[in-house]
């Protein structure tokens, strides 16, 4: 596993794994994948994990992959949205609409896919797509540029933190069931939960 600069380097939430029932352990090292797409074809799944770059500050690919497939499962959701503001599509036909835009608008500025692209172009797609800045062609008003980023940011960041090398980075001890959070009401850790680098050191 390659990790990202944590104040837990030497933490592993799998290494507790043992402690869970047997059906969240399933759900959570699935997460470790392969993966199947269903919905999502191999560029649809390259665009998400290049934006998941920029919105998640990740780079790791077995992370990435997870936060599409995450994608494409949520796309494929028989559940509802909670709310959706008029005018908006729904999230399916939004993201893969959007993914679509966004290759256009690349390529009418730079004469290249949204791929080919330099890290900072994607990046200040992103910054404009935020503010409703990008050209409002084939229907791309503000509002739905605006909605489009704000459900891409909600999806990616969602995913990203659910998987397990994230976890362990963060400090999370993972899922509370079913030997809980004991001491979480008084503001305390329980002795299981890792500690940061230095205040282990100090505690040494």
């Amino acid at each position: 596993m390659i990790r990202n600069e944590s104040l837990y380097p030497d933490y592993d939430v799998l290494a507790l794994q043992d402690e869970w029932d047997a059906n969240t352990r399933e759900v959570v090292t699935k997460r470790l994948g392969p993966f199947e797409f269903k919905l999502l074809s191999p560029w649809q799944q390259d665009m998400v994990k290049t934006l998941a770059r920029q919105l998640a500050w990740e780079n790791r690919d077995e992370v990435l992959s997870w936060i599409a497939a995450h994608l494409d499962a949520e796309l494929r959701s028989p559940e509802g949205e909670a709310q959706r503001k008029p005018g908006i599509p729904p999230q399916k036909e939004l993201i893969t609409a959007g993914l679509e835009a966004l290759e256009r608008w690349a390529k009418e500025k730079y004469f290249k896919g949204f791929l080919s692209i330099k890290a900072e172009q994607q990046l200040e797609f992103l910054q404009l797509l935020e503010v409703g800045g990008m050209p409002q062609d084939h229907g791309w008003n503000t509002d739905k540029q605006k909605e489009l980023f704000k459900k891409l940011v909600g999806l990616v960041i969602s995913a990203h933190y659910s998987h397990p090398w994230v976890w362990s980075e963060i400090g999370y001890g993972g899922p509370a069931y079913p030997r809980g959070y004991v001491r979480v009401e008084l503001g305390l850790t329980d002795p299981w939960e890792p500690k940061p680098a230095k205040q282990a050191e100090r505690g040494s």
